[in-house]
C-alpha cells in the first residue's frame, strides 16, 4: 500500500476533503471539520510506514523537506486506499474521499468493518534517533506511532536487541510476535509462516526460546514478509488489494496458514489448527514440537 501510494500521489495537493463517515476521523476532537481544515491545501510528501501504521508527511510546498504535520492511517482489518484518475461514484464502503491536484486524482479510503481510521497529528522525534520508518529519511514519526517497535524489515532494527526482546516473559512466542511494541509489522498470517519456517511451536513460552531460535525466528519473519511484499501481499478476498484494486499472490506460497489437514511440505505430517489467544493458528505437529518443562534442558 505504501509503495503504491508513494508512486502515485507523492507531491499532490489536497484540494478538497469529504468525510462520509465521521467515525473514520474519530481521534480528532473536531471530527470531520477539523480534519478538513488541517489538511486542506497541504501537499502529500513522502509516504512512510512503520509496522501496520502508514503516514504521509504533509508539507506546504512541493519538495519541502520540513513537513508540518502527518496524515496518518491505520487500516484496521479491512481498510483500503483506492486511487482513481476520474471522480467515480463512491463505493458503499467509502469512508473518506480526498480530491488531489498536481496530479489530479481521487483518493478514497474504504473500510468495510470500520476499525480503521485517518488522523492528522504532529510529527515527533523517534525514540532512537533513527529514520521514522520505510519511505522517509527523517528521524520523525506521528505521535500516535511513537510507542510502536521498529518494523521487522526496517534496516535500522537492532536485530540483537529484538531477538533478546522476543525471549522475555511467559507468553507464547506467537503472542510476542503479534505484539507490535516488540517488533512491528508481523500479522497473524506471517507469524504462523515464520514459526513454521523456524520450526518453533506457537505456544512455546518466550522464556523457553533459545537465543539461536530467536535469531532464526527473526530471520524467518524477514524472509516471509520480504517474499510476501514481492508478491503484493496476501489476498484472500476483495478486502485485501493494492491501491489499483489488484490482488496479492503470496497466498499461493503459504506453508502453514489456512492449510489445516494438508500435509506439511517439509515432513508430510498433517498440519493442525487451533484458536490460540483468539487467533486462528496453524502449525506442523512434527516439525514444531510442543515445549515441555519436564523434558527441556538448560536454557541456552
Amino acid at each position: 500500500m505504501r509503495r503504491g501510494l508513494d508512486s502515485l500521489v507523492r507531491g499532490a495537493r489536497i484540494d478538497a476533503v469529504e468525510i462520509r463517515r465521521e467515525s473514520c476521523v474519530r481521534l480528532l476532537p473536531g471530527g470531520a471539520a477539523e480534519f478538513a481544515a488541517e489538511v486542506g491545501g497541504l501537499r502529500l510528501s513522502r509516504l512512510a510506514r512503520r509496522g501496520k501504521f502508514l503516514w504521509a508527511e504533509l508539507a506546504e510546498l512541493e519538495g519541502d523537506d520540513a513537513p508540518v504535520l502527518a496524515l496518518s492511517a491505520h487500516l484496521g482489518m479491512s481498510g483500503q486506499f483506492r486511487i482513481h484518475t476520474d471522480v467515480p461514484d463512491a463505493h458503499p464502503h467509502c469512508r473518506a474521499r480526498l480530491t488531489l491536484a498536481d496530479p489530479t486524482l481521487t483518493l478514497d479510503f474504504l473500510d468495510q468493518r470500520t476499525f480503521g481510521y485517518l488522523h492528522v497529528e504532529p510529527l515527533v522525534p523517534t525514540p532512537d534517533g533513527g529514520a521514522g520508518g520505510a519511505g522517509t529519511p527523517l528521524p520523525l514519526l506521528p505521535a500516535s506511532v511513537a510507542h510502536i517497535g521498529r518494523d521487522a524489515l526496517d534496516p535500522v532494527l537492532d536485530a540483537v536487541a529484538a531477538a533478546r526482546a522476543l525471549r522475555r516473559g511467559s507468553r507464547g512466542i506467537k503472542q510476542v510476535l503479534l505484539d507490535q511494541t516488540v517488533v512491528s509489522g508481523i500479522g497473524n498470517i506471517y507469524a504462523d509462516e515464520a514459526l513454521w519456517l523456524a520450526r518453533v511451536h506457537p505456544e512455546r513460552p518466550a522464556h523457553a526460546v533459545t537465543a539461536a531460535q530467536a535469531r532464526d525466528l527473526l530471520a524467518a519473519t524477514r524472509e516471509v514478509m520480504g517474499r510476501a511484499l514481492g508478491q503484493g501481499g496476501t489476498s484472500f478476498d476483495a478486502l485485501y488489494v493494492n491501491v489499483n484494486g489488484e490482488s496479492g499472490y503470496f497466498s499461493r506460497s503459504l506453508e502453514a496458514y489456512g492449510r489445516a489437514g494438508e500435509p506439511c511440505s517439509r515432513c508430510g505430517a498433517p498440519l493442525r489448527r487451533e484458536t490460540i489467544g483468539g487467533r486462528s493458528t496453524h502449525w506442523c505437529p512434527r516439525c514444531q514440537r510442543r515445549w515441555s518443562a519436564r523434558r527441556s534442558g538448560p536454557r541456552s
